[in-house]
Formats: structure tokens, C-alpha cells, sequence
């Protein structure tokens, strides 16, 4: 609650302007009761007709409509500021939980569907904007109102006043009893909500692979089970609020008898008018109005409170990956050479990925990660630019602890190339651009020249402005290969990480990638995750792992001569 306030904060004026208007809108709706006793108050003490009297009706009249006029000024303008006050605040929770989620670390997503955070950050933060616009608002204005109408009863009446007030205790008992129920179940229909987007985002995202394996029955059933399952959540949620409202409205109810009861007999025994028994019962709805409100109000607490506890779970989330209190400044210029000291690490305490790496990079050299799957190549290079941190060990950048360095800065001096490429939906020049956004269109050009890029782009059917679609869909492998490539020249950064950059391309376009690499690695640090040992045979030094350490370094014919491990996996791959 206490970040849902320091949001309104910012909206404090369009609160105050939406509470002023409501205050104005009741103040309104007092004087119609009013004026409608003073007018029966008029007709039944004056004997005759006068020009006084027909000048009070018309006054009466006159007030009547002005305050009808204003009651529906203060209606658009408590409406609409309560909007803007909600809607923002809605929209400032979204990109702050948007901007926790960027600082949480790579080991958080592992285990998490898209689908479910999205839900997070679109359905959960959506349930605000009850509580600011509505919620807080009605609280304030019905609880004055109440006081305000408690007191006008007061004075017409204290003793049917007090009998008024009878049902208020189950009122109260009620509000209890419900926030302790709904809760959970709004909780709950909000996980389906994020179970549904779940599956819905796998089933777009994975419509290739559905419609090549013939699973569309299969998806089809799970995407009806998240629906069902949200469906029976919601109405789970819907009936306890369709119990809970007609009970206020019968609690209520209770009070307008004993009323009818008591005013009834106080106005044949003549101790009240019969013009003060007609206001009260006017006021007396007005009276049990903002205590229905309440309720209704209660109801969108419990729902927006359900949303902030999910949405509170995630922002208790801490990245693993610290910044440093004081971060060192970045070497000026940055040479680039690496160095693993006793690196170990692994994701969970059971299982060691790697143990005791030694390494050390010179700037400006060429180095091969080879080894059979799953042995940590991946998640070695991943602890350079910190997606992970190591269990123990450092790895030093130009002789500093990469730890020391502010983590954006130590990202911006790396270039990573990678198997998978993910390009966004957009225009070619746009994912270009992903890595210096500031770069000129010349530059542009030149990154995808030296990338191989460039012929291809040109002949498509918009250029560079042509919109390639989610995951770059409407290009080959090798063509998103090359516009990755081509970002990580115009990023331009001193250390290069490649992948297995050129993996699953046929060998023409293997040579094209493999040129446009060559150009890239020019003047750079570089860590080559190879899958064809044939195209690392020109490295500085390969290094071979197997099971979790390095157990063989050294030049591609220094390791053919040793004939070990990379002896035996070059001579597999030269005879497939």
C-alpha cells in the first residue's frame, strides 16, 4: 500500500480536484431534499395564494435548476480527474515494475512464463486504477456524506436518527467477513488470468512448431482448459460479490422499516411533521446510499489489494547481480584482456557447472570454447558481461574484478553475437540500430556492409525500411545471423563474444557470416563458442572443456599433435 501511495502522490491535485467535485456533487444532492420540504412546508402553512408565494416557488425553482446544472458540471469533473489520477498512477506502477524487472538477474526468468509476468504488469497494475479513481475517492466522499446526512437527521429528528442507524452493525460485521474471503479468490482469478496469457503466448509464439507436429488439437485444449479454469475463478470471485451486495441492500433495508415504524407513529401522535417525515425519508435513502457505496467501494479494494499483493511479490524479487556501492571508471581506453582466476559456479547448490577456470585472454586475441554440449561454454561467456556471477573466483577486465565495475558500463564494452538471434518487429534499420541507436544512416550502411548484410537488405522489398515481423520471421537464418552481426559493429565495443554465430547455415552462407566475422574480430577481444571446429583452426588458443573444467589449451595443431579430446571431435566432424 505504502507504493500505491507514493504514486498518488504525483496525482495529489487531480485527487483533491476529483474529492472537491464529489463534495460539491453531495452538497447538491443535500439541497434537492431540502427544497422539496421547504416547498411542502410552503403549501401546507399558507391559507392562500400570494405574489410572496408564487415569487418563493419560482425562487425555489430558479435554485432547483442551478443546482441540477452544477450537479452534472461536478459529475464530468469527478469523473474525468478521477481518471487521470487513476490511469497514471496505473501507468507510473507499470514501468516501475517494468524497470525492477530489467535489474532482476538472467536466473530469475529461467523458470518464469512470459505470459504470467506480462500479466503482472498489465492485468494486476490494471486493478489499480479502481482503488485511485474510485475506491479512495468514494471512501472519503461517503464517509463524509454520511456525517454530513447523520447530522441533518439530527436535526430534524434525533430519536428516528438513532433508530436509522440499527443495520450499521452488519454493516460492519459484513465488510469483515468479506475481505477475509474475496481476497483470495480475486488472488486466484488473477493467477488463472496469468496462467491464461501464458498459454496463449506459447501457442502464437510457437504456432510453427504446433502446425509442423500437428499438436493443434493438443494446444487447442490446453488454451480451453486456461480459459475454463479462469472462467470458473472469475465467477467463483463474481458470486461472492453478488452474495455480498444484496446483503448490504437488505441490511439497509432493515433500517428503512424500523424507520417507516417509529416515523409512522411519531407523525399520528404529531410529534413530527409531516413535512419533516417526508425529508427524512428523503435523506434516509441518501443516508443508506453512501453506506451501499462503501460496500461496493470495499469490493474494489479487495480486487485492486489482490493485484498489488501479486504485483508486490514480484517487486520483493532482488537481482542476484549486484551493482557496486562505488564502481571503478572504465580504463580509458579499454585494451580488453580477460582473465578467469579460479572461477567456479553453478545455478543451484547441487550440481557444479564449472570448477577452478583458469584462463587468461590477451587483448586483441582470438579465443575457441570447444567441447561436447553441456559442458558450460555458454555459461562461461555469460559470466563475463555479469548475466551471472561466479560462486567463487574473479574475472578481471584489464586487471580489475568485472564486479567493481557498474554493470551498464561493463555491458556497453561487450559485443555478443549469438546463436539464437532475436530480432524485434520492426524495420530492418531498427534492429540495426539496436545497438547504437545513435548512429547515422551512413553508419548503418557501412555496419551492414562489413556484415555481409548489405546486399540482401537492398533487395528486399522496402530496404532498410522494410518490417521483417516478430522474431525476424520473414528472413532466413542466415540473413538474421548477418543483421546481428551487423549490430555488433555498429555497437563496436573492444570485447566480442560469438555463440556458435554460424551454426545451422548452409556453407554458402557460412562463408558469407564467416567473412563478415573476420572483419568484426579485427582489433578485438574475442571468445568464439565454435561448433565447427573447421572454422576456429586460425585461433589464438582453443581451449577444451569436458565435465566442468579446461583440461586441454593450446593452437589447433599443438591439439591434433597431443591427439586428446579435440584430437578426437576434429577427426569426428571430418569424416561426417
Amino acid at each position: 500500500m505504502k507504493l500505491l501511495l507514493r504514486f498518488s502522490k504525483k496525482y495529489f491535485w487531480a485527487l483533491a480536484i476529483t474529492v472537491l467535485s464529489m463534495l460539491t456533487l453531495v452538497a447538491a444532492q443535500l439541497l434537492i431534499p431540502w427544497l422539496i420540504r421547504t416547498l411542502i412546508d410552503l403549501v401546507t402553512t399558507e391559507s392562500q395564494l400570494t405574489q410572496d408565494t408564487l415569487s418563493t416557488v419560482s425562487r425555489l425553482a430558479l435554485v432547483a435548476l442551478i443546482t441540477f446544472l452544477a450537479r452534472g458540471l461536478m459529475q464530468f469533473t469527478r469523473s474525468y480527474m478521477a481518471h487521470i489520477a487513476g490511469w497514471g498512477v496505473v501507468s507510473d506502477a507499470r514501468k516501475f515494475v517494468y524497470e525492477h524487472m530489467q535489474k532482476l538477474s538472467l536466473r530469475f526468468y529461467e523458470d518464469k512464463q512470459t505470459g504470467q509476468l506480462m500479466s503482472r504488469i498489465i492485468n494486476d497494475t490494471d486493478l489499480f486504477e479502481r482503488m485511485i479513481s474510485h475506491a479512495i475517492p468514494d471512501v472519503v466522499v461517503n464517509v463524509l456524506t454520511f456525517l454530513a446526512i447523520t447530522a441533518v437527521l439530527t436535526g430534524i429528528n434525533w430519536k428516528l436518527t438513532l433508530y436509522s442507524m440499527a443495520p450499521i452493525p452488519l454493516v460492519i460485521l459484513a465488510l469483515i467477513g468479506f475481505s477475509k474471503v474475496v481476497r483470495p479468490a480475486f488472488r486466484k482469478r488473477q493467477h488463472e488470468v496469468g496462467e491464461l496469457n501464458a498459454v496463449l503466448n506459447d501457442s502464437i509464439s510457437g504456432v510453427r512448431d504446433i502446425k509442423a507436429f500437428n499438436r493443434e488439437s493438443e494446444q487447442l485444449e490446453r488454451v480451453e482448459l486456461g480459459i475454463e479454469r479462469y472462467r470458473v475463478s472469475l465467477l467463483t470471485a463474481l458470486k461472492l460479490m453478488a452474495i455480498f451486495q444484496p446483503f448490504i441492500d437488505f441490511s439497509t433495508s432493515i433500517g428503512q422499516l424500523v424507520v417507516i415504524f417509529f416515523g409512522g407513529q411519531m407523525a399520528l401522535q404529531g410529534s413530527l411533521s409531516v413535512a419533516d417525515l417526508v425529508a427524512f425519508f428523503l435523506y434516509l435513502e441518501m443516508f443508506y446510499q453512501p453506506i451501499r457505496a462503501l460496500g461496493m467501494s470495499w469490493e474494489q479494494v479487495q480486487e485492486a489489494l489482490a493485484g498489488f499483493d501479486r504485483v508486490q511479490e514480484l517487486l520483493e524479487e532482488s537481482p542476484d547481480v549486484k551493482e557496486p556501492e562505488h564502481p571503478k571508471p572504465f580504463p580509458k581506453p579499454m585494451c580488453g584482456e580477460i582473465s578467469f582466476e579460479g572461477v567456479s559456479f553453478s545455478y543451484n547448490d547441487h550440481e557444479i557447472v564449472l570448477n577452478d577456470i583458469n584462463l587468461n585472454i590477451p587483448v586483441s586475441h582470438v579465443v575457441a570454447l570447444v567441447g561436447p554440449t553441456g559442458v558450460g561454454k555458454s555459461t562461461l561467456v555469460s559470466l563475463i558481461p555479469r548475466f551471472y556471477d561466479v560462486k567463487s573466483g574473479s574475472i578481471k577486465v584489464d586487471g580489475i574484478d568485472i564486479r567493481e565495475f557498474n554493470i551498464d558500463a561493463l555491458r556497453s564494452n561487450i559485443s555478443i553475437v549469438l546463436q539464437d538471434v532475436f530480432l524485434f518487429h520492426g524495420t530492418v534499420r531498427e534492429n540495426i540500430l539496436f545497438g547504437n541507436p545513435k548512429a547515422s544512416d551512413e553508419e548503418v550502411i557501412e555496419a551492414a556492409k562489413v556484415a555481409n548484410a548489405y546486399d540482401f537488405i537492398t533487395v528486399l522489398p522496402n530496404g532498410f525500411d522494410t518490417v521483417i515481423g516478430e522474431r525476424g520471421v520473414k528472413l532466413s537464418g542466415g540473413q538474421r545471423q548477418r543483421i546481428s552481426i551487423a549490430r555488433a559493429v555498429l555497437k563496436n565495443s573492444p570485447i566480442l563474444i560469438l555463440d556458435e554465430a554460424t551454426s545451422s547455415v548452409d556453407t554458402e552462407t557460412e562463408l558469407l557470416i564467416q567473412q563478415a566475422l573476420e572483419r568484426l574480430m579485427k582489433g578485438r577481444t574475442t571468445i568464439i563458442i565454435a561448433h565447427r571446429l573447421s572454422t576456429i583452426r586460425n585461433a589464438d588458443q582453443i581451449v577444451v572443456l569436458s565435465g566442468d573444467t579446461i583440461i586441454e589449451q593450446g593452437k589447433h595443431h599443438e591439439l591434433i599433435e597431443k591427439g586428446g579430446l579435440y584430437q578426437r571431435l576434429y577427426t569426428v566432424q571430418e569424416h561426417l
